[in-house]
């Protein structure tokens, strides 16, 4: 697999898309979603300069993260991108450098026992259910607000942002109002003084619709089947 020619096309097409959306490339981090390959395929991909990495599953990111911790690779960061269970938080906090499903006062409740327990402080996004879809967690717009409150009393917890997931659409360009309403709720939530100003990273966008993700603002876009699949 040549993943540094994906890489480059990948990082081109989000150039592309940061022009249109007045935006520089600096700004966007690609995420890279290796739940599909094992520990070699991902050593690889590192190899080819990719230092972001996103695993949904804790049983299938452990034997890569035991990997990397028996070859002391450090300077590769991992994103906890799935629904994450309380009780699999202890077995997260410290290994992973972002959770971006934080979705619920349980779970921050949760990560805030464990974090202190260990001296930590764990960085987090807000997964918010932006399309109402049923099948997807994530709060609703409108609870926000409440939550932030709740969760700024945790002081083991830095919320960093935001994430969610558009609705499978016929046209990519069918996802930019759920992208669109998420990048207003964020600056909603800094001008309200509800979330710091540093709040500001924006989980959106995969393999099908990062493009539109990158163009209404974007920080992180979670990259799957175009870079890692055959």
């Amino acid at each position: 697999m040549d993943y540094q020619k994906r890489l480059n096309e990948i990082r081109d097409r989000i150039s592309k898309a940061c022009v249109r959306g007045g935006r520089t490339p600096e700004e966007v981090t690609i995420v890279a979603v290796t739940k599909y390959i094992g520990v070699e395929e991902t050593e690889q991909l590192v190899a080819a300069g990719q230092v972001d990495l996103g695993e949904n599953r804790l049983q299938v990111a452990l034997p890569k993260l035991t990997a990397f911790e028996a070859n002391s690779v450090s300077h590769v960061r991992w994103h906890y991108i799935g629904s994450l269970q309380t009780n699999k938080v202890k077995d997260v906090i410290g290994r992973f450098g972002l959770i971006h499903s934080l979705d619920r006062l349980e779970l921050a409740k949760e990560i805030h026992k464990r974090a202190s327990k260990a001296g930590l402080v764990v960085p987090c996004l807000v997964q918010v259910n932006v399309s109402g879809e049923e099948s997807k967690s994530g709060l609703s717009p409108e609870e926000v607000p409440d939550f932030l409150r709740a969760v700024r009393e945790l002081s083991a917890i830095e919320v960093q942002g935001y994430m969610t997931m558009a609705p499978i659409a016929e046209s990519a360009e069918a996802t930019r109002p759920v992208f669109r309403k998420l990048r207003e709720l964020r600056d909603e939530m800094i001008e309200r003084e509800i979330a710091p100003p540093t709040a500001r990273e924006l989980s959106m966008g995969m393999s099908g619709d990062f493009e539109i993700a990158v163009e209404e603002g974007a920080t992180l876009v979670r990259i799957g089947s175009i870079l890692v699949k055959p």
